[in-house]
């Protein structure tokens, strides 16, 4: 009975532990997406009422895409969440998009669905300043007014400190913007800047255009746009993409990098760069000297990198510049650019057309593909090798020898015949899989990691099985139970390492050579 009366209040006592306990972890690292609408840290307290600390900004006016500096400073604190939002309906999701200046002290978040709209701490290191650039959306209110919550230790914090109010011309405001800097200017560069967005219902009519995903809107988040419009004697070009870096696009006359020639947008300080350059022999770019592209434009805003520019068809004086009346291969790749515009090794594989396409011939909208047919081909036919038909083959000789001993095909026992029809097959497969990345490649790959070396020895290995299979003592032979076990070590061996390689490969970078930073 007294076990009985323990038991409830043992429960009761857990339960109160972990409504206590739970709040404590806080979000040291700024994970705070949970806080979006609200902008409350979860910390089982009540905010302060005087805020300590102050924002700043570096204008008053705005026109979208321009881009705002944007200072929180104060007293010592730990963390801290800055948004913008519409200064009429302060309840509304963030908008527009931040850029960092410090990445060690600052992160980008993704709220309401607007990607990098918020920006919070990354640890709880002490910190007394804090810079970041906002970039107004396309479709910003008049006023937009920013706020922030400042957390000084886990008990003592503010929430939605109000910030200057930031206005488009015209707009009538009711009240000064606050704490704005006496020497606040405008930050408008209407000469580069967007003055609508891309549109891709020209494609396949009056435009050519690739897209990943297929039919996707530039003006969405997960969209990677490339554009071409011929306009007389020069083609218009528009490239759109999730790029907190640089975009870039290349034509190229074969499906390898290099030799190449090559157009870059790189973010640099809450800016775009556009600029030329060529690709050598899969090495760092080459940016030219003299930039040939004219009517340049770019915008920053809700996460997406956007620049469009025009160029000659023909630039015979221009070396490096292709003719674009020519057919090629074309190249969508993006990446990380650090502070000054150094450009970073992008990070996954270029998106790469299927064929060669004129792009000043008929306009058509396609797709492309991050993975080369060749190296799909290798992976598919490695899979089947070594995930299906080698399975099948170890389950027929393992649990069928028993069951087909008294059956026989073509002279031999059933199991024995399927067994090695199955292992044949795998060698064949695996042996013309082998090859796909060399003829592609045209040579060793240097940026496949241990890939390659777990390939050529599981290579090696079926290959040794096989001869291995085809001197098999007979059934009573005295050296008959040394070749089981060198039969089955060496078939393990091979299954295990193909498995480890498979696995290796998810992120293989083969279209490259070295590159560091530039």
């Amino acid at each position: 009975m007294l076990q009985q009366m323990e038991l409830p209040g043992l429960a009761f006592a857990v339960w109160m532990l972990i409504c206590f306990y739970a709040p404590v972890g806080g979000y040291p690292n700024g994970k705070v997406r949970e806080a979006c609408t609200s902008m409350v840290p979860c910390h089982g307290s009540s905010p302060q009422l005087s805020p300590e600390h102050t924002i700043t900004v570096n204008g008053t006016e705005f026109k979208p895409g321009d881009s705002i500096e944007v200072h929180l400073s104060g007293p010592v604190f730990e963390g801290f969440f800055i948004q913008a939002r519409d200064a009429e309906h302060l309840e509304s999701p963030a908008l527009g998009s931040f850029m960092l200046a410090d990445r060690g002290a600052s992160q980008l978040l993704t709220c309401a669905h607007t990607k990098n709209s918020a920006v919070s701490h990354t640890s709880k290191a002490k910190k007394k300043h804090i810079k970041v650039y906002w970039i107004a959306p396309g479709n910003a209110p008049k006023r937009v007014q920013f706020l922030a919550t400042v957390v000084k230790k886990y008990k003592i914090f503010w929430v939605k400190i109000p910030g200057p109010i930031v206005s488009q011309p015209n707009a009538l405001s009711p009240t000064p913007p606050l704490h704005a800097t006496s020497g606040a200017v405008s930050t408008s560069h209407p000469v580069s800047y967007l003055s609508k967005p891309f549109n891709a219902s020209s494609c396949g009519r009056t435009k050519f255009c690739i897209r990943n995903p297929s039919n996707c809107d530039p003006e969405s988040a997960s969209c990677f746009f490339l554009s071409f419009q011929q306009e007389g004697s020069s083609v218009f070009v528009e490239m759109s993409g999730p790029s907190e870096g640089y975009l870039a696009f290349a034509l190229s006359h074969d499906q390898w990098m290099g030799d190449d020639d090559a157009y870059l947008c790189v973010g640099e300080d809450h800016r775009v760069r556009t600029i030329t350059a060529y690709l050598k022999e899969r090495s760092p770019p080459v940016l030219d000297s003299e930039n040939a592209l004219e009517d340049v434009s770019w915008r920053l805003a809700d996460g997406l990198l956007q620049c469009s520019f025009r160029r000659s068809i023909r630039l015979p004086a221009h070396k490096g510049r292709f003719n674009l009346d020519a057919s090629y291969y074309i190249f969508l790749a993006d990446g990380e650019a650090s502070e000054g515009g150094v450009i970073h090794k992008h990070r996954q594989q270029p998106l790469i057309t299927n064929g060669i396409y004129n792009i000043t011939g008929l306009p058509q909208d396609i797709g492309g593909s991050r993975s080369p047919r060749l190296i799909k081909a290798h992976g598919t036919l490695m899979f089947i090798a070594w995930i299906t038909t080698v399975s099948i083959g170890v389950i027929v000789a393992r649990f069928f020898k028993p069951v087909w001993s008294y059956s026989f095909l073509f002279g031999k026992e059933m199991w024995f015949q399927v067994h090695r029809m199955l292992m044949l097959t795998t060698v064949m497969l695996t042996s013309i899989s082998f090859v796909l990345p060399f003829i592609y490649r045209g040579g060793w790959s240097q940026q496949a990691g241990f890939h390659p070396y777990l390939g050529c020895t599981v290579m090696a290995l079926a290959i040794f099985q096989a001869l291995m299979a085809g001197f098999r003592p007979s059934r009573h032979a005295p050296r008959r139970q040394l070749f089981n076990w060198f039969h089955w070590c060496t078939g393990t061996a091979a299954r295990i390492l193909a498995g480890i390689s498979i696995s290796s490969c998810l992120k293989i970078d083969l279209l490259a050579g070295k590159w560091g930073d530039h």
